[in-house]
């Protein structure tokens, strides 16, 4: 594995990204930061919606943490608690009409201010970045994998 400057100058922008996020530079103040990463882990398209230990995964945090931040979601009525016909211990997690709602406002505001960024950008580069930044993201998830 070679780290070249190149590699070095997106490690050093990554973490400028990760910075404004801390910085809630993205966020929409639809809901708390932490709420919205909870309905971005959430499939809206999954018929059986999404378990705790998914939810856990996708955002990086333990069992119990997942489990408080779906509780919360639940009791702000952003997501609801359905049983699973497959398996009665399970009680996956699903978007409410208010949670998709959501969702779409945060996705919405998140896409504006890219585009906003990118506004200068010839649309070739704009396919380019987005190519590109994919196949990193996927590469990086793929390496995550054991």
């Amino acid at each position: 594995m070679t780290v070249n400057d190149e590699v070095r100058q997106v490690e050093r922008a990554m973490v400028r990204v990760r910075r404004r996020q801390t910085r809630r530079a993205l966020s929409s103040g639809a809901v708390p930061d932490r709420l919205a990463g909870v309905l971005d882990a959430v499939e809206p398209d999954h018929p059986h919606g999404t378990t705790v230990g998914t939810l856990a995964h996708r955002l990086g945090v333990d069992q119990p943490r997942a489990s408080k931040l779906g509780a919360e979601a639940v009791a702000a009525d952003l997501l609801t608690r359905s049983a699973d016909q497959r398996d009665g211990r399970r009680s996956p997690l699903i978007l409410t009409e208010e949670g998709l709602a959501v969702l779409r406002a945060v996705r919405d505001h998140r896409a504006a201010r890219f585009a906003a960024a990118m506004d200068d950008w010839t649309a070739d580069d704009q396919r380019t970045f987005a190519r590109l930044l994919t196949r990193f993201v996927d590469a990086l998830d793929e390496a995550d994998r054991p």
